[in-house]
């Protein structure tokens, strides 16, 4: 008896943990960006727990690096065609498929991880309209530390931005730092290192995280945190995909996506102190804040590119920005 009801009880061991039986689905999932990134670590984390929630049904391999070939331009479509089942795309490199996708990156507007995490939440249902468009199932998103300018000097004015070439993420980033006087390039992840090194660019506006899993300590000499935006990171996939799943396995891929974001906002908040001192490890100099007067003008320079924003985004942006507002 005993025996029969510990044969039992080892049996069902596979249904919450996942380890015993092949997969049934495999999934190839494309990212730029590399393996010590928290995107990269966030997919993983997503990944393993995907595994066990599914028992074992589902195993994802993560393609850092852009290894598959895919860039982040190439992800909505590559998954909606089903050339990849899932990929990690930053929001904005979907700028040109919707203006909604810019609303992460809007400088200044979120000043803190609470405000990040309330703008996900009220404009999630926005998000997943426009990927439903694509016949693709938006999994979960996540935000980044603070986007801050690696560069070789301390950024403490205008002056300092005078014709930088500096790396940008989206075409809002591009459009704040024209208007401040700086030379921006919007350039692919993967693509930055090998521009940093050869000199092309000098300066790029990135997280700490980012910044520090590249090694731009090779590249540049300080760190200036001007906290200018939290962009999201999306995970999604082909929709036909999603529902070729039964029923409990695609609640196991959404509770897995949820707690994913979770974790992922648990790592930037803790850590974000610790890759300071990374950097300062490194011999960088970290620019905890800059000047109110400065960023007074960075806020200044951005509002233009808020409002036209706005006005592109239609009645989408007035709902989620009254919504906003409200909370």
């Amino acid at each position: 008896m005993f025996k029969s009801m510990l044969v039992a009880a080892v049996a069902l061991v596979p249904l919450c943990f996942g380890t015993a039986q092949a997969a049934e689905y495999n999934w190839d999932q494309s990212t730029e960006y590399g393996p010590n990134s928290i995107n990269t670590k966030t997919d993983v984390f997503f990944a393993d727990r995907l595994k066990e929630l599914s028992g074992g049904k589902i195993e994802i391999t993560i393609h850092s690096g852009a290894s598959l070939g895919f860039r982040e331009k190439d992800h909505l479509f590559a998954v909606a065609d089903g050339a990849l089942p899932i990929a990690t795309t930053v929001s904005g490199t979907l700028a040109g498929v919707d203006p909604i996708f810019l609303l992460s990156s809007l400088p200044f507007v979120a000043k803190d991880f609470d405000d990040v995490r309330k703008l996900w939440t009220i404009a999630r249902p926005y998000y997943e309209q426009v990927f439903e468009k694509y016949d693709q199932k938006l999994i979960h998103a996540g935000w980044i530390d603070p986007s801050g300018i690696w560069a070789e000097k301390e950024i403490k004015s205008k002056a300092d931005l005078k014709n930088l070439r500096i790396r940008t993420y989206d075409a809002t980033g591009t459009r704040v730092l024209d208007a401040l006087g700086a030379s921006p390039l919007q350039i692919s992840w993967s693509d930055v290192v090998p521009q940093l090194a050869t000199g092309s660019i000098s300066a790029v506006l990135t997280g700490v995280d980012g910044g520090a899993a590249a090694n731009f300590w090779d590249y540049t000499s300080v760190f200036t945190q001007i906290n200018y935006a939290m962009p999201l990171t999306f995970v999604h996939m082909n929709m036909d995909a999603y529902n070729s799943l039964p029923p409990e396995l695609q609640k196991a891929v959404m509770q897995a996506g949820e707690e994913a974001t979770e974790w992922r906002a648990e790592q930037i908040r803790k850590n974000q102190a610790a890759k300071y001192d990374e950097l300062r490890s490194h011999g960088m100099t970290v620019v905890e804040k800059v000047d109110p007067a400065f960023a007074k003008e960075l806020s200044e320079a951005a509002q233009p590119v808020i409002e036209d924003w706005k006005a592109r985004t239609g009645s989408r942006a007035d709902e989620i920005m009254s919504k906003f507002a409200a909370e």
